[in-house]
């Protein structure tokens, strides 16, 4: 059997234990990245990761692979906890037009020692629910904000090699192992 790279992986839901297993589009961009196969790569804004994973589990296996070319893009993407802060706020601004209640929520309970705050999981949950509400069509909407994420500014590569994640988003994924092995 070949040896699995980025140019024969098959994107798929779920956290994966190694590449033979198959990889979601942030295990791609760790790939891509020359980094270790994580769905956490240093070198990706956590704003983008956390939303990209999160959409990633939320489709189905077609629109999926269409998500290739942005395990590319993002690579390189971290940037400084003030872009970071902003990329998370433009995420907060495309949703509050129609905020689902876990927003709402999420926004009462605000706690300063949070870090980061927002919290992205979270708030990439709330994302992925309300932009790609509308099916298909939403697809576009929530793709367009990570393009609109990633025009915000060009992450520093120093920062992308050596910066350590923080708070929630360098804790373990919470999404559960999936061996797509047949």
């Amino acid at each position: 059997m070949a040896p699995v790279t980025h140019q024969t992986i098959r994107l798929s839901r779920g956290k994966h234990t190694s590449q033979e297993k198959g990889a979601c589009v942030m295990e791609l961009s760790s790939m891509l990245a020359g980094e270790p196969f994580s769905d956490h790569p240093k070198s990706v804004c956590p704003v983008i990761a956390a939303l990209l994973r999160t959409y990633n589990d939320s489709v189905g296996d077609e629109r999926r692979q269409e998500l290739y070319a942005y395990a590319a893009r993002v690579v390189g993407s971290r940037g400084s906890r003030s872009l970071e802060r902003a990329r998370a706020q433009e995420v907060i601004s495309r949703i509050s037009e129609r905020p689902p209640r876990g927003l709402r929520r999420l926004l009462r309970l605000r706690r300063q020692a949070m870090v980061p705050w927002p919290p992205y999981e979270p708030l990439s949950a709330e994302a992925v629910r309300t932009l790609s509400a509308h099916g298909d069509s939403g697809q576009p909407e929530l793709l367009a904000c990570v393009d609109n994420l990633l025009a915000m500014g060009g992450g520093d590569e120093r920062l992308a090699a050596t910066a350590p994640s923080a708070g929630l988003d360098s804790a373990p994924s919470p999404r559960s192992t999936v061996n797509t092995a047949p």
